[in-house]
């Protein structure tokens, strides 16, 4: 029996397999012979002749068992991963990394945390792919394919060109690289002819132009002694009310809006000061996205903002949700209505980039035009980037910085009429996470950092915070509190795609003087119905091409 367990091990170690024979027909006489003394002396000596073969082949059997352990983990992550749950089969891609590394399992890896959108790690373990075997050439699809949704094209172009050099007849990469070389000679274009300081269409709009046609029923601006248009209490319950029926505001009444909010948000800090009286409530809410059925039911629960109930909303209230323009203008809305009440963050979504992909842009071109994408892109920019409620608690969307230098005079001090330039603290500010660890680490995202515990009670003491505010993370009861309570995550897209069954939350917070502390309450709440509509509906083909 031990030298058919032998032989069944080298049979599995391809270096070793011609071993295997002697020890078969050992088995195939012990069965075939009558035992005699003589083969029982036989068969004890020549078990004693393979100690030294088994003791040599152990690590080989351990090898295998090893390797058939890390390919049941990886075939395991693979069902996880048809069914759509990247997260279980990144963990079981990971089990089978930790016992064998694999270019192929760094490749599949890479393709499902390219799915959950962590595009720095599906970077990094594309490159490990290629590092661990330079001859695979899925591993430079898979990086070209992360390039393509970090939009480093140049980047995705040169590892295309080493797919196509290595498998010429592959059509799916020959279209992926000409698509990736049009956009590409597209964006070295529209840089050649870029104008600064373009006029928006805003600066020559007249609402005087614009006629409201008869046959429209939904909510009118009113205009005040002076003759200027404003947006009063009823206008915003008459617009929510047009909205729950899947109704457009006319193009005047938008525009009009669009051009008053400029005006309002050039004229705001980076950083924004807010002052909650004492034992007054203050709400902060975190991500949208676009799941405008899901705002009014914050409303719902929570009421309307107002004077008595103000808000902040921190960031990314636009894209994969279907009823983005509907979150916006109610959003720009009330800030016009309650400007000292009212607060709205930057998140990494309010840009050019992530517009064009994720469904904003598709959805403002669907239902008004190109120009209003352009004067979105403006208004953005203007957007402040944090908030800091009574000199103690910042609130920002993304998260710290890089460094330790940076200070509240820091944030104060940024010119942020621009798309956050990569590496810099505004773009740390909209999309850096934090992590378990102490330190710092590269972005799971591809951009921004990731900050540890050690980082943010550095950040903390050296500018008198309590803790910090962010968002822009999905969590299964929609907030987190997490770095011994210094940092806390809320985000307000429940059931976040119609996919991902998490509670959406918004915190609570009662004004407090110092020393008294300013503890956060929780609210969770589940999603409500929408028409049927999916998520993503207006999302850039191009999105979808490289996923």
């Amino acid at each position: 029996m031990r030298a058919l367990a032998l032989a069944s091990i080298l049979l599995r170690a391809e270096n070793i397999k011609s071993t295997a024979t002697p020890f078969f027909h050992l088995c195939l006489s012990d069965e075939r012979q009558p035992p005699t003394d003589k083969n029982k002396t036989d068969q004890e000596n020549f078990g004693k002749s393979l100690d030294p073969v088994y003791q040599s082949v152990s690590p080989s059997m351990a090898l295998v068992e090893t390797a058939e352990k890390a390919d049941a983990f990886k075939e395991e992550a693979n069902k996880f991963f048809k069914d759509g749950e990247y997260d279980k089969a990144i963990e079981n891609y990971t089990k089978a990394l930790q016992l064998k590394e694999s270019a192929i399992y760094f490749s599949n890896r890479s393709l499902a945390y390219l799915r959950t959108e962590c595009f720095g790690y599906a970077l990094e373990d594309a490159t490990k792919a290629i590092e661990l075997d330079g001859s695979y050439v899925k591993g430079y699809y898979r990086r070209a394919m992360v390039y393509m949704a970090l939009e480093k094209f140049k980047e995705a172009l040169s590892d295309l060109d080493m797919v196509l050099r290595n498998a010429p007849q592959d059509k799916t990469a020959r279209a992926k690289h000409t698509a990736c070389q049009k956009i590409y000679r597209r964006r070295l274009f529209e840089q050649a002819i870029a104008v600064e300081d373009k006029a928006s269409a805003l600066t020559s709009f007249d609402p005087a132009s614009v006629t409201v046609e008869p046959s429209y029923d939904g909510p009118h601006l009113e205009s005040d002694e002076m003759g200027n248009y404003v947006v009063t209490e009823s206008f915003m319950l008459a617009l929510i009310e047009h909205y729950k029926a899947q109704k457009k505001l006319h193009k005047k009444y938008a525009m009009i809006i669009l051009k008053q909010i400029d005006q309002l948000l050039r004229n705001l800090p980076s950083l924004v000061d807010i002052d909650i009286p004492e034992d007054t409530k203050f709400t902060v809410c975190g991500d949208i996205h676009g799941q405008f059925y899901d705002l009014m039911n914050i409303f719902e629960l929570n009421g309307l903002p107002s004077k008595e109930n103000p808000y902040l909303f921190n960031g990314d209230f636009v894209d994969r949700g279907s009823f983005s323009v509907e979150c916006i203008f109610t959003l720009f809305g009330f800030k016009l209505l309650y400007p000292k009440h009212f607060y709205l963050s930057r998140g990494n979504h309010e840009s050019e980039n992530m517009n064009r992909l994720y469904g904003f842009e598709g959805e403002v071109k669907s239902k008004y035009s190109m120009e209003m994408v352009d004067i979105f892109t403006d208004l953005f920019n203007w957007l402040p980037l944090s908030h800091l409620i009574n000199e103690r608690i910042l609130v920002m969307h993304g998260g710290l910085f890089s460094n330790d230098d940076v200070t509240l005079d820091d944030i104060r001090k940024i010119s942020r009429d621009r798309q956050p330039p990569e590496g810099s603290p505004m773009c740390e500010l909209l999309w850096s996470d934090p992590m378990e660890g102490n330190g710092r680490s590269p972005s799971k995202r591809g951009i921004g950092c990731q900050f540890g515990p050690d980082v943010t009670e550095r950040f903390c003491k050296a500018n008198g915070l309590d803790y910090i505010i962010r968002s822009h993370e999905v969590k299964d009861e929609g907030y987190e509190v997490a770095h011994g309570g210094r940092c806390i995550t809320v985000f307000s897209a429940p059931n976040y795609c119609d996919t991902m069954h998490n509670r959406g939350a918004f915190i609570t917070l009662i004004g407090k003087r110092k020393p008294a502390p300013m503890k956060p309450e929780f609210t969770s709440f589940k999603e409500v119905p929408h028409p049927d509509v999916r998520p993503l509906a207006y999302v850039n083909p191009f999105l979808s091409f490289f996923m």
